[in-house]
């Protein structure tokens, strides 16, 4: 019999929107982090690494990719070097953070197929061991198929005060890799609390990526965001499509709030929970967690050497 990983379809919605400012000058506006080869261990960029770290789960489908119009031609040529053509490419008008970003990716997720199964990535992600990662997948969907929307809760190795951090009702146990209740969302602490969370199982970094069914997370957004929802449906069955790329029409899109999903939706909903991942993740947000990630002799073939970069920026 097939598992639940192998039958189910599974659409990866990819938000590659980010200008990777703190990456800078290696990371610039017309050419940001998502699209740099910056590992020296693989010849793709993060944004196809992204999706290539998925390819082995049977089912899995061609990502709806979210970007700006600035980047649409090279998202498009990096998912072309890879031999993928994108399910859809949606052009964000404006910026305006995760909760608008996916629940228009989700509206376009139901043009292909009615409630598949939706797992929202974004693009600038290293993440060392496979393996556990797809086993949180797999654990994922048995949540999922119950209507839970889940969230993936990084197990801390240090007191990083660089990234939010998910406090769940019960210790966490990476040997089964149960989903818990969510107590809070906490936004990136000083490094006191920091030294306290990671001494406790409760509380994981939050990773930002999430796993949902289009019902479930349409059913949460009209219970908390039903304004927004209003606006994203608008924007989007006002749409123009201009042969790969996909542009939902700007007025009703920048009627939405400036909010990440966390605060839209998890802090409220009844029906979240975290799930546990232990697999080498990092997201590669400024200078120190690049360096802290990749070979200290080099970013990649064809990049200069970081610790050059590092040294003329002096």
């Amino acid at each position: 019999m097939k598992t639940g990983i192998e039958k189910d379809k599974i659409f990866p919605l990819i938000m590659s929107g980010g200008t990777g400012t703190r990456l800078w000058p290696l990371s610039r506006k017309s050419f940001p982090k998502q699209f740099l080869k910056c590992d020296p261990e693989s010849k793709n960029s993060l944004i196809q690494k992204t999706f290539l770290r998925l390819q082995n789960i049977k089912n899995i489908q061609n990502p709806i990719l979210i970007c700006n119009e600035e980047h649409r031609f090279l998202a498009a040529e990096q998912m072309r070097e890879i031999n993928i053509k994108p399910a859809s490419l949606l052009l964000e008008p404006v910026s305006r953070n995760t909760a608008p970003a996916i629940a228009l990716s989700t509206l376009c997720s139901r043009d292909i197929d009615i409630n598949a199964n939706l797992l929202f990535l974004s693009a600038d992600h290293i993440i060392r061991d496979i393996a556990q990662f797809h086993n949180a997948i797999r654990k994922g969907l048995n949540y999922v198929e119950n209507n839970k929307i889940v969230t993936f809760g990084v197990v801390p190795d240090n007191p990083d005060t660089g990234y939010g951090y998910i406090e769940s009702k019960e210790e966490i146990s990476l040997n089964t890799l149960d989903g818990e209740e969510i107590t809070r969302f906490i936004e990136k602490p000083n490094i006191e609390k920091a030294k306290q969370f990671i001494k406790n199982k409760k509380f994981l970094w939050n990773s930002g990526m999430f796993m949902f069914k289009s019902d479930t997370l349409i059913s949460e957004m009209k219970l908390y965001m039903p304004q927004m929802l209003n606006d994203i449906q608008m924007s989007y069955e006002n749409r123009v499509k201009d042969n790969d790329f996909c542009r939902p029409q700007a007025n009703f899109f920048e009627n939405c709030e400036n909010i990440s999903i966390d605060n839209a939706i998890m802090e409220k909903t009844n029906v979240g929970v975290v799930l546990p991942l232990s697999s080498g993740w990092n997201d590669i947000g400024n200078w120190s967690s690049l360096w802290k990630n990749l070979n200290p002799l080099g970013i990649s073939t064809g990049l200069p050497c970081l610790k050059e970069i590092l040294i003329n920026l002096e």
